[in-house]
């Protein structure tokens, strides 16, 4: 099926606040030891966790937030390494396990609001487009691998995924990976989408054409 694809905005972001939740700031307030967290004004959790997460040293405030994000993901060992390596290092960007790349990106930056920079910071970026079949009525259901392979045509050459993923985004193999590239995919009226990924995987100047046309296979023709 061919599709038209439009970009609408692009933008890098250092944070996505509303993945944390009014109960994440309460669990977390709990675990940084701060009293009566369930009685806070829901406006206030956010900079009450700020204040508490900085009375810790960087490293332990790293590990509480991780084993409450990750601990059944982590190993204590991993995560107490994971800690003190996000001191120096965007570990959210390198981390081998791609399924964990965007709750570290999340924990990460958590922190370096908490600290005011003493973690180095990462990026997301969030794309805004329109995808609708040019011949039939638009499947607003395509799958995180379809939409990828259809942003490939208006990504530059020197983008990451399109150089480790090429047979991928031509369609040429199993895509896997694309679950994790794409961290949120949102679809609203009117065909619109809202892509969000990693600002290291897809960066806002790679997204170099505004409008284009592209032909994919079925959803159900294919088993890739």
């Amino acid at each position: 099926m061919k599709y038209k694809i439009s970009i609408e905005k692009v933008s890098n972001v250092d944070e996505v606040r509303e993945y944390w939740t009014k109960e994440d700031y309460i669990q977390l307030l709990k675990k940084f030891d701060f009293p009566d967290a369930e009685d806070s004004d829901p406006e206030n959790l956010r900079e009450l966790l700020f204040m508490a997460i900085s009375d810790f040293e960087p490293s332990e405030a790293a590990k509480l937030v991780l084993e409450y994000k990750l601990g059944e993901q982590l190993s204590e060992g991993q995560i107490e390494q994971i800690s003190n390596d996000m001191l120096i290092d965007t570990v959210c960007e390198e981390y081998p396990e791609m399924e964990l790349q965007a709750p570290l990106f999340h924990v990460n930056q958590l922190l370096f609001k908490a600290f005011n920079g003493k973690f180095p910071s990462s990026s997301a970026t969030i794309i805004h487009c329109s995808i609708t079949s040019v011949n039939e009525a638009a499947d607003s259901k395509l799958s995180k691998k379809s939409v990828l392979r259809l942003l490939n045509d208006g990504l530059s050459d020197r983008n990451i995924v399109k150089r480790l993923f090429e047979e991928q985004m031509n369609g040429d193999a199993e895509f896997p990976e694309a679950e994790n590239i794409i961290w949120n995919l949102e679809v609203s009226e009117n065909d619109h989408f809202k892509i969000t990924t990693s600002g290291n995987l897809i960066k806002k100047e790679e997204v170099i054409a505004s409008e284009w046309e592209k032909e994919i296979e079925d959803e159900e023709d294919s088993d890739k």
